[in-house]
Formats: structure tokens, C-alpha cells, sequence
């Protein structure tokens, strides 16, 4: 089955964080390797920051149920964006049985916007059976 995810976030929101939080706010929210390839550009922090919300709709948990840096969002070769799952958000993925997940995402000088397409046997860890170990 198809699940999706989608959000919005306006940029000054991310700048703001940054101004009044500094490297605290970015280290809780984004992988060093996140911040070294958005060039610490507000526009491209915020896309990254609306690519994990809209992934975490496709998880079926939202902020909640996995961590912020569980979703890394990096640019592939050519720029298109790249999803990779560590942790709470990689456990998840298997339990519902997520296979794929493709993400686009765009931004403006005021707005970032991402979409979250993914393919898996559960739409959220609360609808796969109970694990047993």
C-alpha cells in the first residue's frame, strides 16, 4: 500500500531557531552531514526539516514515535534528495514493512515544501502485529 506524507514550514521559523538556539538547535535536529551539505542556508535547512516531518507521516508516527536525526535527508548524486533511516526510524520501516520512499522538496525565500511517497504492508506501527521476539 501507498502512504504518504507532506509538509510545510516557513523559513524564518528555522532562522529564527538558529538566531536564538545556535548550534544547539542544529545538532538536535540535523546529522553533520546534513548541515555540512545545506551549507547552513535557512531555505535548505527548512526543506530538510519539512522532508523529516513528511517522512515521519509516512512512518505512521509523527514527531513523536522516532527522533529527528533518525531521518537523514542528503542530497544524491545530481541533488535529487535521499531518505536514509537510523535507529527508531529504521525499526519502524521494517516493522510496517516499508521497501521504498522517494521524497521531493522545494523551497523559497519564505516557504519550504516536501512530499513523502512510501510503499509498505502496514500505513503505521500501530496497525502491524505485535512483534514476536
Amino acid at each position: 500500500m501507498l502512504t504518504t506524507g507532506i509538509d510545510m514550514i516557513e523559513v524564518w521559523r528555522i532562522r529564527e531557531a538558529r538566531e536564538r538556539f545556535g548550534q544547539r538547535f542544529l545538532d538536535r535536529i540535523y546529522t553533520p552531514e546534513e548541515q555540512r551539505t545545506s551549507r547552513m542556508r535557512d531555505p535548505e535547512l527548512a526543506a530538510r526539516f519539512a522532508s523529516k516531518e513528511a517522512v515521519m507521516k509516512v512512518l505512521g508516527t509523527g514527531v513523536r514515535g522516532v527522533g529527528w536525526k533518525d531521518i537523514e535527508i542528503l542530497p544524491m548524486r545530481g541533488g535529487k534528495p535521499e531518505v536514509r533511516l537510523h535507529g527508531r526510524g529504521k525499526a519502524v520501516a521494517e516493522r510496517i514493512g516499508l521497501t521504498d520512499i522517494a521524497i521531493s522538496q522545494t523551497h523559497s525565500i519564505e516557504y519550504a515544501l516536501s512530499i513523502a511517497v512510501g510503499n509498505a504492508k502496514y500505513p503505521s506501527p500501530y496497525h502491524a502485529p505485535e512483534q514476536v521476539e
